[in-house]
């Protein structure tokens, strides 16, 4: 009977991993391009933007995931621990890796990232919110995480005080903003509060009231629980609309994409209307378009990039788009086992391939013109070494972090019985 309840579980998961391992493989490959195919890439980024189509895809099954990890246990201090042991091995790893190859003076550390205090840009990252606290990001890729933690926090507030059924209307409402912060324009500039009070001190407070809003939640008491975990939904309210790095309206988008995958993990298990999450979808789905579109029309760019730049964007939101959907419609479906492996090994995709790339450039240096073969060689090469740190660095955390998890209580407030039916347990582990 346990075996094959989970059996029955890893086949309706399966297009969740298939969903992640198509989403990382296409991050891969286009920053990859970028020093093996450069012609290629240039062609190929007229139309569609395969890097912002694989990171929306990840949005989309995070808010699909996520806040099912808090309501299934119904504990904050569980969320947070389960959350911690998901993603700072691997990251704390890589931000190791890139460190080391930037002192042996293989690769600088990019953006400036090295001409800064080494403590406020460890401590930004240590946050995982750097891309909202004037921080350059260490890897290109570790933005994305950024607002993965701002979800978290807004997640967690949300739970706290009742309203987590509310996910359309918290799409339909970050949609709404978004469309409002494209006709305002650049309002309020990017980094702002960063550049007003200075970065150092933005950092060290973000991280201060980070530990505080966190370590709350793992008090005995409802009321510090509750007031820790709005102040963290704050924090990541005021950071997301006064300090971040890309545009407001993008930011919001964000936001939007992965309330929208929350909203619709509740319309299929019947705890909000499908009406519901199919306005508030379409509405994020019609401004996500349309707000790229006017923004990028606002550039003074000559006329072909920008249609380019256009294309790319509204293709790539389009077809992330059809991609869940369709992952969706096949749920109940077997997925073929080398996509949902590479599903397993997504997040160490995700997060190696920037450091394989540096380190293939300070070895072999790059080729002078388009070589697919070496395209191709890279991304062969990546998933084996994916697969190591997955299983040598991911999954013994992951186990460390469920045995620690498990002692904590399983429901520490009162909104957590109200949520039925639970996440499956592998769902939560896997993101």
């Amino acid at each position: 009977m346990g075996a094959a309840h989970a059996n029955g579980t890893a086949a309706r998961l399966a297009w969740l991993d298939a969903l992640r391992g198509l989403a990382a493989m296409a991050v891969a490959f286009h920053h990859a391009t970028y020093h093996y195919t450069p012609d290629l890439r240039a062609r190929l980024t007229a139309w569609f933007d395969p890097g912002m189509y694989g990171v929306l895809v990840f949005f989309l099954v995070s808010g699909y995931i996520i806040p099912a990890s808090l309501e299934r246990s119904g504990s904050l201090p569980r969320f947070w621990v389960g959350r911690a042991f998901r993603i700072y091995p691997l990251l704390l790893f890589a931000l190791a890796a890139i460190t080391a190859i930037a002192a042996a003076g293989l690769w600088p550390l990019r953006d400036g990232l090295g001409d800064m205090n080494g403590w406020v840009a460890a401590l930004a990252h240590l946050t995982m919110l750097q891309d909202l606290l004037a921080v350059p990001n260490a890897l290109n890729v570790l933005w994305t995480l950024s607002y993965e933690m701002v979800f978290y926090l807004l997640v967690a507030a949300l739970f706290a005080v009742g309203l987590h059924r509310r996910s359309a209307g918290v799409a339909a409402g970050l949609a709404t903003a978004a469309g409002a912060a494209v006709v305002l324009g650049g309002l309020p500039s990017a980094g702002a509060l960063a550049r007003a009070a200075g970065t150092a001190p933005v950092v060290t407070v973000t991280a201060l009231v980070l530990a505080a809003a966190i370590g709350c939640a793992f008090s005995g008491r409802p009321a510090v629980r509750t007031a820790g975990t709005v102040l963290g939904g704050v924090l990541a309210a005021v950071l997301l609309t006064a300090n971040g790095r890309v545009p407001l309206w993008e930011g919001l988008v964000i936001l939007a994409v992965m309330f929208t995958g929350t909203a619709i993990y509740r319309a299929e298990h019947r705890q909000i209307g499908v009406g519901a999450a199919a306005a508030g979808g379409g509405l994020v789905l019609a401004v996500a378009v349309a707000a790229g579109l006017w923004h990028m029309g606002g550039w003074n760019l000559p006329a072909d990039q920008v249609l380019g730049l256009r294309r790319a964007w509204a293709s790539a939101v389009l077809l992330a788009a059809v991609t869940f959907a369709v992952g969706m419609a096949l749920r109940h479906r077997r997925m073929p086992r080398w996509l949902t492996g590479l599903g397993v090994i997504s997040y160490s995709v995700y997060l190696l391939h920037p450091v394989l790339l540096v380190t293939a450039d300070a070895v072999f240096g790059r080729p002078g013109s388009d070589a697919p073969l070496w395209l191709a060689v890279f991304l062969a090469a990546l998933v084996p070494a994916s697969l190591l740190t997955q299983r040598t660095v991911e999954e013994p955390a992951r186990r460390l972090g469920r045995r620690l998890a498990r002692r904590l209580p399983a429901r520490s407030h009162h909104d957590a019985r109200d949520d039925t039916p639970a996440a499956p347990r592998r769902t939560v582990a896997r993101r």
